[in-house]
């Protein structure tokens, strides 16, 4: 942990302190549990299947605060040192509903980045910066000559699904290149898919507006065209967060049949090197998948991810490497450290370790209404703080319970509310009607006998 600086540390300590949810950048000086699953990660997919042009898909599924967003957030950062492009995008009913098409693509397209120039600082989110950051090695290797010749005669002929998504990429570069600001606005809008009046993209030799009928091959063009670019390929994440996962009778159907149709794409190599990591609750494969055979079929594991098992469409993120006692003691230990470069100070690890042994036993024998690693940190960094203040001891049980106690209060979340109705429209619908796989029944007979109590058709 020498390479953390004294800014880092305290960044990443207030993140852990103030709401035990894991930093932005970082987690790796205090992963624990889960070498496994990454070890695995990397082998068989990042350094393996994807470079040979495959794509695969898994499911991560964790409780409230079991560490999903903890453990997408170290698959971007070791996808990033392998030199992927990644995408980290949080499903939302209203913002990005998973069977939008049009706005999934937008946030892919929106938060796709390459790894910043220092391991702690924050990427430059978006699909126009990651072309200029490309842009810009090729022209400090090649020379802005040579560079223009390689983006007209191999950038323009790259093969993708949507010719005008390789026409905007091209002249994105060649705008670039000639500076030509009113070009780069132009088409950095249309790659991002915000609406661009025709007449303007048409300018540049863009034909096509962006839709919800083109934008699913729209994204599948993002992940043909990167490795030619020079990326090793696409991590997609995308984070479904801790809602329950009820949807309403009429349109369940419609998104588990999107999400199959992801799954088989990915198994095909549709995507072209790239790794699909979608994260949801347990109540997701406990309540809602049994009832899709397609889709209980592609995603029940025979045997947990392991590296007997490393085909498995599952990765269960709580069962890892450690038992619950010790993975909460050892993150302890590695938090610690962060602490001591946050605040200029050295503790002492014997008292602090008994320290968060006693912590982790205690609230590990405890049955919170949230997860014990959240509660374990949150405790963890506020003990340590007492430490300094106070004095280094050993703390006792009776300290130790009231302080777990009042954390986990602290932490609660609220009631979950139902998984919001995301709409007519499944994402890749237009895709199947194209090519006659599937034959959607958009009737609506008025009524809102299928909605939830309430709720009516003009609410969603």
């Amino acid at each position: 942990m020498t390479n953390l600086t004294r800014p880092a540390a305290m960044r990443i300590l207030e993140s852990l302190g103030a709401s035990g949810k894991p930093p932005d950048r970082g987690l790796s000086v205090f992963n624990v549990g889960n070498e496994t699953y990454l070890r695995i990660l990397r082998r068989e997919y990042l350094e393996g299947l994807l470079p040979a042009g495959g794509a695969s898909f898994r499911l991560v599924q964790g409780g409230f605060g079991a560490g999903k967003t903890h453990f997408l957030y170290v698959v971007r950062e070791l996808a990033w040192s392998l030199g992927y492009a990644v995408a980290d995008v949080v499903l939302s009913a209203k913002e990005c509903p998973f069977d939008k098409s049009l706005m999934v693509y937008r946030a892919v397209a929106q938060k796709v980045a390459t790894p910043p120039a220092d391991e702690m600082d924050l990427p430059r989110e978006g699909l126009p910066f990651v072309l200029e950051d490309l842009l810009d090695k090729k022209r400090k290797k090649l020379g802005d000559e040579a560079t223009r010749v390689w983006i007209k005669e191999e950038v323009r002929r790259i093969p993708c699904d949507n010719a005008a998504f390789r026409e905007a990429v091209t002249g994105y570069l060649m705008s670039l290149l000639d500076d030509d600001e009113d070009k780069r606005q132009v088409l950095a809008a249309w790659l991002l898919g915000q609406e661009v009046p025709p007449s303007k993209h048409r300018e540049f030799g863009v034909y096509e507006t962006v839709s919800e009928s083109n934008a699913f091959p729209l994204l599948r063009s993002m992940t043909q065209v990167f490795p030619r670019l020079g990326l090793e390929g696409t991590v997609i994440l995308f984070d479904e967060g801790d809602r329950v996962m009820s949807l309403t009778a009429s349109r369940s159907q419609r998104l588990m049949d999107n999400l199959r149709q992801l799954v088989d794409l990915c198994g095909q190599a549709r995507f072209p090197a790239v790794l699909v990591l979608y994260a949801v609750p347990p109540e997701f494969l406990r309540n809602v998948v049994p009832d899709y055979p397609a889709l209980h079929q592609r995603l029940t594991p025979v045997a947990p991810f392991s590296e007997r098992s490393p085909q498995s469409p599952v990765i269960d993120l709580e069962s890892l490497d450690l038992p619950p006692r010790d993975l909460l003691t050892e993150i302890g230990m590695k938090v610690l450290e962060v602490f001591e470069i946050a605040r200029g100070l050295k503790l002492d690890h014997k008292v602090q370790r008994d320290n968060a042994a006693m912590l982790a036993g205690v609230i590990t024998r405890h049955h919170y209404e949230v997860s014990h690693r959240r509660v374990f940190v949150k405790s963890w960094v506020d003990l340590l703080y007492g430490q300094v203040a106070d004095g280094e001891h050993a703390v006792g049980t009776a300290t130790i319970e009231q302080l777990a106690g009042a954390t986990a209060s602290a932490l609660v979340a609220p009631d979950p509310v139902a998984f919001e109705d995301l709409g007519d429209g499944g994402f890749f619908e237009s895709e199947r009607e194209s090519r006659g796989d599937v034959d959607f029944d958009d009737t609506d007979d008025g009524d809102d006998d299928d909605l939830p109590a309430g709720m009516h058709e003009g609410d969603l």
